[in-house]
């Protein structure tokens, strides 16, 4: 199988490289080091240990398709008669394209739906429902307000497109893949361009379940959606299903539409209503909505930074660059190499600061504006991406609205490692 490397890969000396989410060195033996340099230009490499752990890790992703794989796929492996396409509804109207429609209850009935709900279920509800008469070993979940073009076998992009997710789960670790999904303008469906493993605490810490691939025995292993939950449920299944063993994995080479609300406002209230499923999921899944997650180190050299203490600051991130060169009493890491990762990882530290600050923070930050250095703080975390302002805060309306009704911290208060950080979750 072919692999591409995470946009974090470095080569740190010529048996070590640091790459993944959270950051993490990885220490190679000779041969070792010749199949991460095989990674490196594209060359096939079997399953291996190695192999494993860079993928659990998010270091290497699954490479992108040729045409001719594409072309292959639907004659060979998992194909879209595979998959059974499953949508949840509200009213509207039935897409007549094969998909099951899962009528929630609508008011009057969906004509053409498969299913239907006599009491609202909610969506993941719904979802369940739609399990209930799959006999694929796959179920595309797509919302009602997705548009899926490549669903019609005559669409151009048809073929890739399917096989852009189908590749995934030639892995039988792999429980979920989930395409782009784009729409309004900083939106918090797109997880952008890049790909990756998702896990709670990392880059790509959720997906959304406006489209997911599932394979229905992971499904059924973790016992589906939480039917209690009317927000967030997709999240707690990812994690759910991740925690139980299985991988899931963002796949941008595939992408959906998600219409977005034909009004301003209407989008800034499904900000808060995203911010709203925040306090549940945090007493589900404790430390897993920390705004801001880093090392000791870091934290402290951008908290003091933050209180005017940039010298301090300054040398505390050096002394995080000697630490981890030097780390074990290691000798042979290209310490430049080292001090460039280090760097970039502060960075990425600091711009989570300034979405930690839009999307959690401002309100506990407001009672304290007469400071001018409080102030100066406020104002970059505003600034730092202007257009997405106005939807962060709708967003913390609704994270502190949910946080004071379930009386947790959780999504507020950050998380601080000391030390390496490893995976802990099984494997299968």
């Amino acid at each position: 199988m072919r692999f591409v490397c995470d946009s974090t890969w470095r080569w740190v000396g010529d048996h070590a490289v640091m790459a993944g989410s959270p950051h993490r060195l990885f220490r190679l033996t000779l041969a070792g080091a010749d199949v991460a340099r095989r990674i490196e230009v594209g060359d096939d490499v079997p399953s291996s240990v190695l192999v494993e752990r860079l993928l659990d890790g998010g270091a290497i992703h699954p490479a992108p398709l040729t045409d001719d794989e594409v072309a292959s796929c639907s004659s060979a492996g998992v194909g879209p008669s595979d998959v059974t396409v499953v949508t949840p509804q509200l009213g509207g109207v039935v897409i007549a394209d094969g998909r099951v429609t899962v009528d929630d209850a609508s008011e009057p009935p969906l004509d053409g739906a498969a299913v239907r709900l006599d009491v609202n279920a909610g969506p993941g509800g719904a979802r369940n429902a739609g399990r209930a008469v799959v006999d694929t070993p796959f179920v595309f979940f797509v919302d009602a307000d997705v548009d899926v073009p490549e669903l019609d076998p005559d669409h151009p992009g048809h073929p890739s497109w399917w096989a852009a997710l189908l590749r995934h789960v030639d892995d039988p670790t792999v429980g979920l893949v989930a395409p782009r999904v784009t729409g309004d303008d900083g939106s918090s469906l797109d997880l952008g361009e890049q790909p990756g493993r998702v896990r709670a605490g990392t880059r790509i810490s959720y997906v959304p379940g406006a489209a997911l691939l599932v394979r229905v025995a992971a499904f059924d292993d973790v016992g589906g959606f939480d039917s209690t939950l009317r927000l967030g449920e997709d999240v707690d299944l990812v994690w759910r299903l991740d925690q139980a063993g299985w991988r899931c994995r963002y796949e941008p080479a595939a992408t959906v539409h998600h219409r977005p609300r034909p009004t301003f406002s209407e989008q800034l209230a499904q900000q808060v209503k995203y911010g709203s499923s925040s306090g549940p999921l945090a007493l589900r899944h404790p430390g897993a909505l920390a705004p801001y997650a880093s090392g000791a180190w870091t934290a402290a050299s951008w908290s003091a930074v933050a209180l005017g203490r940039v010298v301090i600051g300054v040398v505390l991130a050096v002394g995080s660059a000697v630490r981890l060169a030097t780390g074990g009493g290691a000798t042979d890491l290209d310490p430049t190499t080292v001090a460039a990762v280090a760097f970039e990882g502060h960075l990425a530290a600091g711009r989570q600061a300034q979405l930690a600050i839009r999307r959690a923070w401002w309100p506990l930050l407001v009672p304290l504006l007469w400071s001018r250095r409080v102030r100066r703080l406020v104002l970059v975390g505003l600034v730092a991406s202007p257009r997405r302002v106005a939807k962060d805060i709708a967003f913390s309306i609704g994270l502190w609205r949910s946080s004071i009704a379930t009386r947790t911290l959780g999504p507020i208060v950050p998380r601080i490692s000391v030390g390496a950080t490893g995976s802990t979750r099984p494997s299968r």
